[in-house]
């Protein structure tokens, strides 16, 4: 997977209904913007922005981020991305994770059990599915019986896992092309690069809300940060980051119930860390940060400030 200079972005916008998206997805590629990576979490699923886009431009890397391994069968994954391998020869990426447990559990009533080894056992059926082998397996967490693409894809796509913390990330390194991370600071990229080594492409969504009204851009960044950083996963992510103690407070207030006083816990500058915010000259440079420190794929999600528009915003953060 190529680790050239990178400049992603997330689909879909959440400001308008996918079929009015295609003028401005189709003039990514022109104003910089090299990839296009999904987001699903309880609106759009993460195939169907990218199917669109690949008919939209040739020449966006496209990629799910995440598409998960319980709410979807091993089968189904593969198919999945075959087809979207199929709209987007050489350019997708099958991005997959564990998701949390209020999607899995709370949303579709499944199990959210060994989520490593589920991890594990998904990209090693990928791998060889993918590839076009029909796979009869007994995996440590499912089986497989006589399972086989048919048309495989011409040119199989590349494969990166969801991965917070030390395990996850190195089993990105060992099984998959490249490790998807989430709500980082620039500072907090060469702890990640260290368990990814350097031949694993490293890529991260990186919230950024372009306004100069710091005050607007943190009390948006807080209900994020309060929404995220209370799943035990990213709790524990930040405990690895050594962020425990700081966001002890936020965390007690939230488990009382007390959601205000959650909100009132989290300070300044750990927004400003994990939030991209300023002018939007500013909100590059911090950005380009990031891939100073490591990572080869930023990929922006904007945050729009109250009275901005959001493609308005797409372009003002283009790299060109």
């Amino acid at each position: 997977m190529p680790t050239t200079q990178r400049w992603g972005i997330t689909l879909p916008l959440r400001s308008r209904p996918l079929p009015d998206q295609r003028e401005i997805v189709a003039s990514l590629p022109g104003l910089g913007y090299t990839d296009a990576w999904s987001s699903e979490l309880n609106g759009a699923d993460a195939f169907l922005p990218l199917a669109l886009a690949a008919q939209w431009t040739g020449e966006l890397r496209l990629g799910t981020a995440i598409a998960g391994i319980f709410t979807r069968g091993p089968a189904l994954l593969a198919m999945q991305a075959a087809s979207a391998a199929s709209l987007a020869p050489g350019r997708f990426v099958l991005g997959v994770g564990i998701s949390s447990p209020v999607i899995v559990t709370g949303w579709n009533g499944i199990e959210l059990d060994r989520p490593y080894q589920r991890a594990r056992d998904t990209l090693r059926f990928l791998r060889s599915a993918l590839a076009g082998e029909k796979v009869s397996a007994q995996y440590e967490t499912f089986a497989i019986s006589g399972f086989r693409l048919d048309p495989p894809p011409a040119q199989p796509p590349g494969l990166a896992l969801a991965a917070l913390r030390p395990q996850m990330v190195r089993l990105a390194a060992a099984l998959a092309d490249a490790a998807i991370t989430n709500w980082l600071a620039p500072s907090d990229v060469p702890a990640v690069r260290a368990e990814a080594g350097p031949g694993c492409e490293l890529i991260a969504r990186v919230f950024v809300c372009p306004t100069t009204d710091a005050g607007a851009a943190r009390e948006i960044g807080r209900r994020l940060i309060a929404a995220y950083l209370t799943v035990p996963a990213y709790a524990a992510f930040h405990e690895w980051l050594g962020r425990g103690e700081l966001l002890a407070p936020m965390r007690k207030a939230w488990a009382a119930g007390d959601r205000r006083g959650a909100l009132a816990a989290i300070p300044d500058r750990l927004v400003d860390d994990l939030v991209v915010h300023g002018h939007p000259d500013r909100c590059r440079e911090r950005v380009a940060e990031y891939q100073a420190a490591g990572l080869d794929t930023p990929v922006i999600a904007v945050i729009p400030a109250p009275g901005t528009d959001e493609a308005g915003a797409i372009r003002q953060l283009a790299p060109s």
